[in-house]
C-alpha cells in the first residue's frame, strides 16, 4: 500500500474515534438515548447515533480515494448516493420515528441506485462456470442489498457485535482480493481500499462500543455499514466472479442468524418489524451471562472458520456453492441450538 493509503487508513481510525466521542457528548446533551425495555439486551440508558462517525469518515475517505484515482467516479457515486441516503433516513429514525414502509422505500431505492452505478449484478462463477443471470440477477441483487442493510440493524443488539463483524468481514475481503487476484501489494489494494477504509472507521467507533458500550451505532450507522458491505461484495464480484460467494461466506454469521430468526417468526404469523430479542446471538448472550464472549465468538468464527473456506473458494480449490453449504450449515445448527427465533415466553415453537 502506498503512503497515501496508509495515511488515509490511520486518519480514518483516529477521526472516527474522536468523532464518536463527540457524538456521545452530543447524544447526552440532546437526550438521544436508547432506553432499556423488555426487548432490550442492555440494562442502562445508553447514547445512540455513534455510527454517524463511521458514515461521515467513510464518505469523506471515499472521496479522497476517488481524488487519488483509487476509486472510479461510478463507484464513488454508488457508495455516496446509496450510503448517504440510507444513513440519512436512519438518522431521522434515530432522532424520532420513520414509518417502516418509508424506510423500506428508501432502502430499496438506495439498493437500486448503488447497483445501477456499479453496473448491475455481475456474472457469477457457479459449479465451475461463469453464469450471467441478467435481469433476474439485478432483481435478486436489490433484494440482497435491502435485506443485508436491514439484517445488520437487527443484528446490532449487543456490545461490539456489529463492529467486530464489519472489521473481520472487511479484513477477510481484503485477503480474498489478494488470494484471488494474485497481484503485488500495489495492485490488489486499489479495489480493496474501500473495505480497509470501512474497517478502520468502524474500529475507531468500536473503541467506544466494546467491551462495554458507551454509545450505540444506531440505525444510521448499522444500515450504512450493512449496505456498504453488500456493495463491496458486488464490487469484488466485478473484479473476480468467484469473490461474491467468498464474501457471502464471510457474512454467514449475520445472514444465517437473521434469516433463520425471520423465517421462524414469519411462520408463527408475527409481524417481522416488531421489536424483539429472539436472535440466536441474543439468546447466547443471556445464556452465557455476558455480551463479551458472544461477540468474541463471532470474530473467531469469521476468522477461523469462514475465512479459510472463503479463501478456498476464492482460489478455485473449492466450488463456491459447496463452500457456502459447508460454511453455513453448521451456523444454522448453532442458531437452532441457541433457539434463534424462539420467543422468550418459553412456549414451544418450531419451524
Amino acid at each position: 500500500m502506498n503512503v497515501t493509503g496508509i495515511v488515509l487508513i490511520g486518519a480514518a481510525f483516529c477521526t472516527a474515534f474522536l468523532f464518536t466521542g463527540w457524538m456521545r457528548r452530543f447524544a447526552l446533551t440532546q437526550n438521544l438515548l436508547d432506553i432499556p425495555n423488555a426487548r432490550s439486551s442492555h440494562q442502562l440508558p445508553t447514547p445512540r447515533g455513534g455510527g454517524v462517525s463511521i458514515v461521515l469518515v467513510v464518505l469523506a475517505g471515499l472521496s479522497v480515494l476517488w481524488w487519488h484515482n483509487s476509486l472510479s467516479g461510478a463507484e464513488l457515486t454508488a457508495f455516496l448516493g446509496a450510503g448517504g441516503l440510507v444513513a440519512l433516513v436512519g438518522w431521522m429514525d434515530d432522532r424520532g420515528h420513520v414509518a417502516a414502509r418509508w424506510r423500506l422505500l428508501v432502502h430499496f431505492s438506495a439498493g437500486i441506485w448503488g447497483l445501477a452505478w456499479l453496473g448491475g449484478f455481475p456474472p457469477l462463477e457457479l459449479a465451475g462456470r461463469v453464469v450471467d443471470l441478467g435481469w433476474l440477477g439485478h432483481g435478486l441483487a436489490v433484494l440482497y442489498l435491502a435485506w443485508l442493510l436491514n439484517l445488520y440493524n437487527f443484528m446490532d443488539g449487543i456490545d461490539g457485535i456489529a463492529g467486530i463483524e464489519a472489521i473481520t468481514v472487511c479484513g477477510g475481503g481484503v485477503v480474498l482480493y489478494w488470494l484471488s487476484l494474485g497481484r503485488e501489494l500495489s495492485g490488489y489494494t486499489a479495489p480493496a481500499q474501500p473495505a480497509l477504509l470501512l474497517a478502520a472507521a468502524t474500529a475507531g467507533f468500536l473503541c467506544w462500543n466494546f467491551p462495554r458500550a458507551r454509545i450505540f451505532m444506531g440505525d444510521a450507522g448499522s444500515g450504512f455499514v450493512g449496505l456498504l458491505l453488500g456493495l463491496l461484495s458486488l464490487q469484488a464480484a466485478r473484479a473476480a466472479p468467484e469473490l461474491f460467494l467468498g464474501w457471502l461466506i464471510l457474512l454467514g454469521v449475520f445472514v444465517v442468524d437473521a434469516t433463520v430468526t425471520l423465517l421462524r417468526r414469519m411462520l408463527r404469523g408475527e409481524r417481522v418489524y416488531d421489536a424483539h430479542r429472539d436472535h440466536a446471538y441474543q439468546h447466547a448472550a443471556r445464556h452465557h451471562g455476558s455480551h463479551f464472549p458472544v461477540t468474541l465468538a463471532v470474530g473467531a468464527v469469521n476468522l477461523a472458520w469462514l475465512l479459510p473456506l472463503a479463501g478456498l473458494v476464492a482460489t478455485g480449490r473449492l466450488d463456491g456453492l459447496v463452500g457456502l453449504l459447508i460454511a453455513w450449515i453448521p451456523l444454522v445448527i448453532v442458531v437452532v441450538y441457541y433457539r434463534g427465533g424462539i420467543r422468550l415466553d418459553g412456549k414451544p415453537e418450531g419451524f
